[in-house]
């Protein structure tokens, strides 16, 4: 079986895009912690938003799906599940609300991750819930053509809980013993649960809440305010790219992780990157109108309301709706589509 070993990347030589990444999220990780301390009341808009981000992105990458509407409405647990894709993005709710609540009380084992599992799946019967996997799976793509093609084959499912306990252990050690930096930790983990692939579904609804807990306990609270989820779910393509490039080798373990680090801290910064943008609105006491046309002028290409929203988190739906009617009337933005298709494009 694949032997696994953390020590070994405190020997390793890091490139300087890895070491300016995570300087980087350093520098913006004190910023918010300021910010945080001086301002908490204006902030609580956006956790609401990156909950409700965050949980229907990381579904929508595995093709679980409902309108915004009930997404918000599932989110805020104001109504309950109508369909299987219902019940899994209300157990991605409750799994994400536990680590949001409780990140600091989750130790990070195989007992633990089968529980956060077993919640994911708790809104339908089903047998394979905080269970490790029964199974041989495979990470496969399927081409234009109708052919698929396999990429990857993880362990095997009696390879597997060994596994997943010794990656529990050698985090917990190097981490424990400050071996490495968290930053860089921190994917290696997520990478090799990902090539294990641990369970018969929900693996990658799973990293990504793994991804947040992580992070939450070292310190790293950005994803409570800006949607991860939402940002690889924008570049997925980049993130299953990253993914590949780092699996090759890995069985012997001679694999690059390299790139599937870099697309992790760079996700992470430029979420932190956004927090600032977003906070910089609230702290300057715009009006709506001048709060919409700042957020338009950072949106490349068309850009919905919600984009919008997501933007401006204080400001209400029809305060956005009127501040982008004055801005097609005065031509500064043009407007495409109806209904739920509508769209909007800068003019200059």
């Amino acid at each position: 079986m694949r032997i696994f070993n953390y020590s070994s990347l405190k020997e390793q030589k890091w490139d300087s895009d890895i070491l300016g990444l995570v300087a980087a999220i350093y520098k913006e990780a004190g910023k918010q912690e300021l910010y945080l301390k001086q301002r908490p009341e204006e902030l609580e808009k956006l956790v609401e938003i990156a909950k409700v981000q965050s949980t229907e992105a990381s579904n929508a990458i595995e093709g679980i799906v409902t309108t915004n509407t009930r997404i918000r409405q599932l989110v805020e647990e104001k109504t309950t599940p109508k369909n299987r894709d219902e019940q899994e993005i209300a157990g991605y709710r409750d799994v994400l609300n536990i680590i949001h609540e409780s990140f600091d009380a989750i130790p990070i084992t195989q007992n633990y991750i089968l529980q956060l599992h077993k919640i994911l799946y708790s809104h339908m019967n089903n047998p394979i819930a905080g269970h490790t996997k029964t199974v041989q799976n495979y990470i496969s793509a399927t081409y234009p053509d109708g052919h698929v093609e396999t990429l990857f084959t993880p362990l095997s499912p009696y390879e597997t809980p060994e596994a997943l306990d010794k990656i529990c252990e050698e985090y917990n050690r190097i981490i424990g013993n400050m071996e490495v930096e968290p930053l860089i930790a921190i994917p290696v983990f997520i990478h090799d649960f990902l090539c294990i692939h641990p369970f018969n579904d929900g693996n990658g609804r799973m990293s990504r809440l793994l991804t947040t807990l992580l992070l939450y306990r070292n310190g790293f609270y950005v994803g409570k305010y800006i949607s991860l989820e939402s940002k690889i779910a924008k570049n997925k393509d980049l993130y299953y790219h990253a993914l590949a490039e780092s699996q090759t080798g890995w069985h012997e373990g001679t694999e690059n992780v390299l790139p599937f680090i870099k697309y992790i801290l760079g996700t992470i910064l430029a979420a932190y990157k956004d927090f600032e943008d977003r906070v910089a609105l609230v702290e300057t006491k715009l009006s709506s109108l001048e709060m919409v046309r700042r957020a338009s002028k950072n949106k490349i290409g068309r850009f919905t309301k919600q984009d919008i929203r997501e933007f401006c988190p204080t400001l209400s739906d029809s305060s956005i709706e009127s501040a982008l009617r004055k801005l097609v009337t005065a031509g500064e933005l043009k407007k495409e589509g109806r209904g739920k298709s509508t769209c909007y494009f800068r003019l200059n």
